[in-house]
Order: structure tokens, then sequence, then C-alpha cells
């Protein structure tokens, strides 16, 4: 599967923000776009003014760079977003959300979303019961997810673990961290996500 290899930090800076890419170091001074807060070349420093589609592309690309997802999935979640009842991107972002590999990010059992990929592709949870190692999953409410007996001593997941206080765990979740557990308490909703997204840009970008 195709992945981006190259610094994840130069990511958070050409799009403008934090994307929180690297777990626990972006709570931190050691963050590089705490250091460096404009786009990483040459001409980073310089002011350029965007047009209205440039300004929609970046919208994209920060969405779509926070999750971890390629832009063909992307696409693919915007259309069937678009067929859903309701705000088109609303329903895109709950999709988003609702990605199992995203759900054990928002739990803290990983520090990032591109760790709990990782984790879920070697089968360290369970959902309801029964293995499962597909990060897109879709979870829905009631979804019980636990890490599996013999992997609960592996370094990162407890690491994540002490990190989630400082984090925060949204509304829609909860966290069992005694019993490596966690709970899809409803369907997320546009208010848990406090990340600024204008998931409008996107909308505008697709419709065209």
């Amino acid at each position: 599967m195709a992945r981006y290899t190259e610094a994840k930090c130069k990511l958070c800076r050409r799009e403008g923000t934090k994307l929180f890419l690297k777990g626990d170091r972006c709570y931190t001074d050691k963050c590089a776009y705490e250091k460096r807060p404009y786009p990483p070349g040459h001409a980073g420093r310089m002011r350029h003014k965007m047009s209205d589609y440039a300004v929609q592309l970046r919208e994209k690309q920060k969405v779509r760079r926070m999750y971890g997802i390629l832009e063909g999935q992307f696409r693919a979640y915007y259309e069937r977003a678009d067929g859903m009842k309701g705000v088109t991107g609303h329903n895109l972002l709950m999709l988003l959300e609702r990605r199992l590999d995203n759900v054990i990010f928002r739990l803290g059992f990983a520090n990032s979303r591109d760790q709990a990929r990782q984790l879920v592709r070697h089968g360290i949870f369970q959902l309801n019961g029964r293995r499962v190692n597909v990060p897109s999953m879709q979870v829905k409410a009631e979804d019980v997810i636990q890490v599996r007996e013999e992997a609960r001593k592996i370094p990162v997941i407890n690491e994540a673990q002490e990190v989630i206080a400082r984090r925060g765990c949204p509304d829609w979740l909860e966290s069992d961290g005694a019993n490596f557990k966690g709970t899809v308490k409803a369907m997320p909703s546009r208010d848990n996500i406090q990340f600024p997204i204008n998931e409008q840009l996107i909308v505008e970008l697709y419709s065209k």
C-alpha cells in the first residue's frame, strides 16, 4: 500500500497548522511547527495570495493528511457522504471519525493515527470479541474495542494511555484504560470535532 514516508512535520508546516501526526511530540516544545510555523522550502516565509481553488485544495489536503487517507480513498469517502442523508460535509467527517484506526487513536491506545493503523494491521485489537485487522472498518454505537490479552504489555500502548489525559477522549467514546477497553457510546456529531476544519471548502472543491 502506498504511504507517505517523508518527514511528517513538513506536512503540518505545509498546511499551516498542527495535524498531530507524531503523537506526544506534537504537544511539546520539540514540535517542528512550533519552531518554524511556515511552509517548508526557500519560499516558505513569502506571502502568497491564494486563489479560491488553492484554499479549497489546502483544506482537503489538511483533512486527508490528518486522517492519513490516500487520495482515492478520500474521494470514495466523499462520494459515499454525498449519497447519504444530511449535510455532505458533516457526513464526510463522521465517516472519517468512525474509522477503527481513528477510534483507537481517540481512545488513547495509540499515540497517532498512523501508529493506530499499524497496531490494527498486526491484529492487536478485538472488536466485539473478534480479532480485527482492517483499519478502515466503521464502528457503530455500542461497539466495544479491546486490546488482546497477550498484547497488553506492548510499550507503545501503555505510553499512549499516559498521554490520553492530556489529549482528552471525545464524549461519544468511553475509555477504560485499566481494562484496555473502549466503548462507542454513540455516533459522533459535528460538535465532537474541535479541530479547525471547514468541510464546506472540501464540498465546493469536489462539486466542481
